[in-house]
């Protein structure tokens, strides 16, 4: 890669994650925040302020995307930024569960992930993009990771509506970021927008729907199960949420220490596939986990620890593939495709995983999880691996 493609890339990058920490940094605290707010929510009400974030998400990705195409990147980007950080000022100041869904679902409406992907497929050539993408993956998975650790420690000291306030303030920073330090490309020709036969190509496209149908399972799973786990830390580990940091780091690392190797010697001895079905078994496997350590603290601690290994090889593999499978020309089209899918399973996560919650328990939205991740792991079976591109 070229300086100028690195420097777009990680700049990208961090805009990326900005969104994403609208997700990531409320992800352990906010079951617990929001069950004490003013009017007692029930489950559902705070699945729906998770999760209504990735729907509105969900439904302007692909139009944002396709309105960057006809007006350029930046001015949909500003837009975006905008709106998130609207939607953030709304949710910090809100007392009541209501005046956060309002927050949230102006913060997920600021859907850029697709116009940035086709920002970075604009800022950088053929055989430099996937690299370019595996910077934005890499960045989300340190935004995750990240986001675990300082979440505790940041409500400590301002609360999580002052979390929200702080997601405005770096948005506002963000957009001082793409307007001075990234540039249009230069003599850049003008995009036409995807015509609908280009949309249903890759809507038809079963390779592509398995694996969009993954990120969706991961992220269900992912929502559905925080909304249980700080819970399971407070009453059986009677640990106080400003210190779930101290399980959260070492947790995070050990996971670590073991996708590394996986990652290498899936690449040496040409068994990613192999990998990958084991990643998901280990989700399916951690649902079962949680419900039967549900009581003991060091059972809990354990699934975490397979979970996050599982969860984070499979994040960082997924986009990889729609990249590979994906027809170069219609590259950017996929991978909105598939951040829209990833958005769904948020909404899903939540407010679906919350309503079963509400009325079958934490092991109920624990089993509505190990479901997905079934169907997951029996449509992933016969799947091919894609060779590279170049």
């Amino acid at each position: 890669m070229s300086p100028l493609e690195i420097k777009s890339s990680v700049l990208l990058a961090s805009i990326y994650s900005l969104r994403m920490l609208g997700i990531f940094l409320i992800l352990p605290i906010f079951a617990i925040y929001a069950s004490e707010l003013s009017g007692r929510p029930t489950q559902f009400q705070i699945g729906l302020a998770f999760g209504i974030y990735g729907l509105t998400q969900a439904i302007l990705q692909i139009p944002f995307g396709m309105t960057s195409d006809r007006f350029g990147r930046k001015p949909v980007i500003y837009f975006g930024l905008l709106l998130f950080i609207i939607g953030s000022f709304i949710a910090g100041i809100s007392e009541q569960i209501e005046g956060v869904i309002i927050g949230r679902a102006i913060q997920g409406s600021g859907a850029i992930s697709a116009v940035l992907t086709a920002f970075l497929s604009d800022l950088t050539s053929d055989k430099s993009r996937t690299k370019g993408m595996a910077i934005i993956g890499a960045s989300i998975g340190l935004t995750f990771a990240l986001s675990l650790v300082i979440s505790p420690i940041l409500n400590k000291h301002i609360g999580v509506p002052g979390i929200f306030i702080l997601m405005g303030v770096l948005a506002f920073i963000a957009l001082g970021v793409v307007k001075f330090f990234i540039d249009e490309p230069l003599g850049k020709k003008k995009i036409k927008s995807e015509n609908t036969s280009d949309i249903r190509s890759i809507l038809k496209n079963f390779e592509l729907n398995r694996l969009n149908f993954g990120i969706f399972t991961l992220h269900a799973s992912q929502i559905s199960m925080f909304m249980a786990i700080p819970f399971y830390l407070i009453n059986q580990g009677e640990i106080p949420l400003n210190q779930h940091w101290i399980i959260y780091l070492p947790v995070l690392v050990i996971s670590f220490i073991f996708i590394v190797p996986m990652i290498i010697i899936s690449e040496k001895r040409n068994i990613a596939k192999e990998s990958f079905i084991f990643s998901i078994a280990l989700l399916f496997v951690t649902q079962f986990l949680f419900i039967y350590f549900s009581n003991g603290i060091v059972g809990i601690i354990m699934a975490l620890v397979f979970y996050f290994i599982g969860f984070n090889y499979l994040e960082a593999s997924l986009p990889s593939l729609v990249s590979k499978l994906a027809p170069i020309q219609r590259r950017g089209l996929a991978l909105g495709v598939y951040n829209t899918s990833q958005s769904l399973g948020i909404f899903v996560g939540g407010s679906l995983g919350g309503l079963i919650a509400n009325f079958h328990g934490y092991q109920g939205a624990f089993l509505f999880c190990s479901f997905l991740i079934m169907i997951w792991l029996v449509l992933s079976i016969p799947m091919k691996m894609p060779i590279n591109k170049k």
